[in-house]
């Protein structure tokens, strides 16, 4: 089924009846990433699963969008489709979209499962500052010849480091999402926590190198009602690594 927001085809899928459930996929992926809880869930639940923009069946985005546009979308979806305050288990990105709804909008959230949610920034080590300042002076050598016949002579190749720059996510990206992954990424969403009234749940791999626990753990401390657990053994994907316990997990905390 499709939904049209702003001109916008945004695909997504609806499964069962009783009290709404929302699933929010991480970056990347799509509905289907979410078909755990979908198949867990549609026997006593209405579940609503989206594809954001960008992914799966919806259209890109019509320019740069920010966490905010998201946000927006996500909202106006819950508002036209679904009527009424919903439970949310949201992964990865779809916990930075969660941030800024639920504190923007606490009316339309009943209570949140986060799992390996992303919006806090990491801390920048030095080797993050090198990495940056290294681009940016690789980048400067393409249109400087003297700066870069000097790199030339030291030996470093800066034609290489600039195609090789950014994660594995941002070079994997259509040239039209990448502004937006720019954009995403380096928003740090840890001031609108305080302002989430929604019960939260907080899942976490215990080996996750994406959203590690410390992360985690800020989120807990800042989300005033808000309880963590950390899944021995498990990743990024802690649902997918350990979905028994996941599952028996949200089961507790959405009845």
């Amino acid at each position: 089924m499709l939904f049209r927001y702003k001109g916008l085809d945004i695909y997504y899928e609806k499964s069962g009846e009783g009290q709404p459930l929302l699933l929010l996929h991480g970056w990347g992926c799509s509905i289907r990433t979410m078909d755990l809880f979908m198949s867990r869930y549609r026997t006593s639940r209405t579940v609503w699963a989206l594809d954001f923009p960008g992914f799966g069946g919806s259209s890109y985005p019509d320019g740069v969008w920010e966490v905010s546009d998201y946000s927006l979308m996500t909202e106006e979806f819950i508002r036209t489709l679904i009527g009424e305050p919903v439970d949310v288990i949201c992964h990865s990105f779809g916990g930075r979209v969660m941030i800024k709804l639920a504190a923007g909008h606490p009316e339309l959230v009943k209570r949140i499962v986060f799992i390996d949610a992303a919006g806090v920034r990491k801390k920048r080590t030095l080797g993050y500052f090198i990495k940056v300042y290294s681009y940016k002076l690789s980048k400067a050598a393409l249109k400087n010849r003297a700066l870069g016949k000097m790199l030339d002579f030291l030996g470093i190749d800066y034609r290489k480091r600039i195609s090789s720059a950014g994660s594995e996510d941002y070079r994997a990206l259509p040239d039209n999402m990448k502004g937006t992954f720019i954009k995403v990424v380096n928003e740090d969403l840890t001031p609108w926590l305080r302002d989430i009234k929604a019960p939260s749940l907080l899942i976490y791999g215990e080996n996750d190198s994406d959203t590690p626990v410390s992360m985690a753990k800020i989120m807990e401390k800042k989300i005033p009602d808000a309880g963590l657990v950390i899944i021995e053994n498990a990743g990024h994907f802690s649902f997918a690594d350990a979905p028994g316990r996941v599952l028996g997990i949200t089961d507790v905390f959405l009845k």
